[in-house]
């Protein structure tokens, strides 16, 4: 399913005009300089490539000859390579005198009788050249050390194209190509035609983590695999052409760069998606609700107010097209994530469906979610929420702190519309403890676990006496760890009422962590010197202490008359929850309280 997906897409691709996706047989590869020659076979000019637009030169990527698969072999690449394979030359390979020997081996034989201008150019560089002039050539001295095992290619004197684009290289290349293929015949699985078999598939580059040569999805390089007579590609049969354009349009989705927005980064998991419609404006239009999803695109106003139009079109059980601009509930979804597993990658999730399903996924994600006043400015990313489990003691948290499993699979739960991970909550627990942070996209965060497991559990028919949290202050639930996060709010306040500008740390900055989770131990002592700081508003400010007092006894009273010995880590996220909701509440009060106060001094 997945590499027939890819393969579609590809051959879409291919019919798109202005598309940059290689042809068969070529791939898109980092070039990082051009040799240029004359007719002769002489440098004229070693040209730098990278582009110098952002902090770090970055290569220029070009669409060259498919390159060699690589394990121990020493195997050259037609018109282009790194520079031990090209000169001769490296800073890491030992073995430089026999891969520069293979490359001009190779090319003397497949150019021998070409009367291409540009192509005996570089037949006569070839027999000329030194890995010693590497040190003396004045063109390749002023790009010094750089140059070493970048890749390169050619491109002959005066023209702008090179070499390996040439007519005449293109078609001994076709001619190489047909000439190299050597394996049998069989049913491909994706395309459902007779046509020689892939022995190895080409690698997949750009997944974080793997191996930068590249990794495979489908590998059976070893003789461990080789069963019923079977070897490499026979075990899972893939044509050359679909492997071809499978791993192409993968890479092509993989590719490091600003303009991508169909590629990003979930914890240890890489992630891109794409779109099928009957019109390429019609993907387009879905892959950029997805983009804002994911944060790929630009965060803009105009993105922004997109994703939530969409959202709120799917709450009131409308058509997307009603939206415009292209926009179709029938738009097919493709969401694949990809993780490292040693020279291979592992399937992380995969996910297809039409856009009106996972609008509807989306919208119930950020329903789970919601808080009053709301917990957002713009619907968060899953890398964002994500991030709200990192440490969050000084600045920023940092995405290296956010356990990579757990982020891949939040953004698989918030895509398929399963539970949450139970890991997520007991994070955000965890930093509520040890940070004392109770930010509301956390606390919503936790709200959206409990929510999501109440609700999907009330679908599935299973009896639960657990409803799903509120999403703002509830008087009349019942639940211990809501309660007791409301009491310590309200203790809270009474402290800073008592002791105002005078107070250097909170009882949340000092027992936070243990009334959560031991009730028992920690409350009674609170209640004790909640009474000198009520005794002291008595004095103070007599009708404040009085609102307290029943305030809190109203609290007290639904408690029952008994503190639990220990809250679980359900009964901890309700706590921040009931804590949260306490807090905002007693802001809102105080806001309406100065809005009058106001209006009456005005009037």
């Amino acid at each position: 399913m997945i590499l027939t997906a890819l393969y579609e897409y590809y051959q879409r691709l291919l019919d798109t005009p202005d598309t940059d996706i290689p042809r068969p047989g070529y791939s898109r590869e980092k070039i990082g300089y051009a040799i240029e020659l004359d007719a002769q076979g002489h440098v004229t000019d070693v040209i730098d490539l990278h582009h110098q637009s952002g902090k770090n030169p970055q290569p220029r990527q070009l669409s060259v000859p498919q390159p060699e698969k690589r394990t121990v072999a020493v195997k050259p690449n037609f018109l282009w390579d790194k520079t031990s394979y090209v000169l001769g030359v490296s800073a890491s390979s030992k073995r430089c005198a026999q891969e520069h020997e293979a490359f001009k081996r190779m090319h003397q034989h497949t150019l021998a009788t070409s009367d291409d201008a540009g192509l005996k150019a570089l037949l006569a560089f070839l027999e000329r050249w030194t890995p010693q002039q590497f040190e003396e050539n004045p063109h390749f001295v002023e790009q010094g050390e750089n140059m070493l095992d970048a890749n390169l290619v050619f491109r002959l004197a005066g023209e702008s194209r090179f070499l390996h684009d040439r007519p005449t290289a293109r078609a001994l290349w076709s001619q190489q190509q047909a000439a190299s293929t050597d394996s049998p015949a069989g049913l491909c699985l994706v395309t459902g035609e007779q046509a020689p078999l892939a022995r190895l598939h080409p690698a997949i580059k750009g997944v974080n983590g793997a191996q930068s040569s590249g990794a495979s999805i489908v590998s059976f390089n070893l003789d461990a695999f080789t069963s019923y007579g079977k070897q490499q590609g026979e075990n899972a049969p893939v044509s050359v052409q679909a492997a071809f354009a499978y791993t192409t349009v993968l890479n092509h989705l993989l590719r490091r760069e600003a303009s991508n927005q169909q590629r990003m980064q979930i914890g240890d998991t890489t992630v891109v998606f794409w779109a099928q419609a009957a019109k390429p404006a019609e993907a387009e239009a879905a892959e950029a609700v997805l983009a804002a999803l994911f944060g790929t695109g630009e965060t803009d106003e105009q993105a922004t107010q997109r994703l939530h139009q969409v959202l709120q079109q799917v709450r009131q059980m409308r058509p997307l097209k009603e939206l415009g601009e292209h926009l179709r509930d029938g738009t097919r979804i493709f969401v694949l994530g990809l993780a490292p597993n040693a020279s291979r990658l592992s399937i992380r999730f995969w996910e297809t469906g039409s856009l009106a399903m996972f609008a509807k996924r989306l919208a119930d994600h950020y329903q789970d979610l919601a808080l009053v006043p709301t917990a957002w400015r713009r619907e968060p990313t899953p890398r964002y929420l994500a991030l709200q489990t990192a440490p969050q003691y000084a600045g920023k948290p940092k995405e290296e702190d956010v356990s990579p499993l757990l982020a891949g699979e939040l953004a698989r739960a918030i895509l398929t519309g399963s539970r949450y991970p139970r890991s997520v909550l007991a994070a955000i627990v965890m930093r509520f403890r040890a940070d004392g942070n109770i930010s509301p996209l956390r606390v919503a965060l936790c709200k959206g676990v409990l929510a999501r497991n109440a609700r999907l559990g009330k679908e599935q028919g299973k009896s639960t006496d657990k409803g799903e949290p509120p999403m703002s202050l509830d008087t009349n639930n019942t639940e211990p760890g809501y309660l007791l996060g409301r009491l310590f709010s309200t203790l809270e306040n009474v402290q800073r009422a008592a002791l105002g500008s005078q107070i250097n740390a909170t009882i949340r900055d000092r027992y936070y962590g243990a009334a959560s989770a031991t009730p028992a131990s920690i409350f009674p002592v609170l209640l004790r010197n909640t009474q000198s700081h009520l005794s002291k508003l008595r004095k103070d400010k007599a009708g404040l202490a009085v609102k307290l007092e029943k305030e809190l006894g109203q609290i007290i009273d639904l408690l029952g008359p008994h503190f639990p010995r220990s809250l679980g880590i359900e009964a901890q996220g309700q706590f921040a929850i009931g804590y949260y909701h306490q807090t905002q509440a007693r802001f809102a009060r105080n806001e309406e309280q100065d809005a009058t106060e106001s209006e009456g001094e005005i009037a």
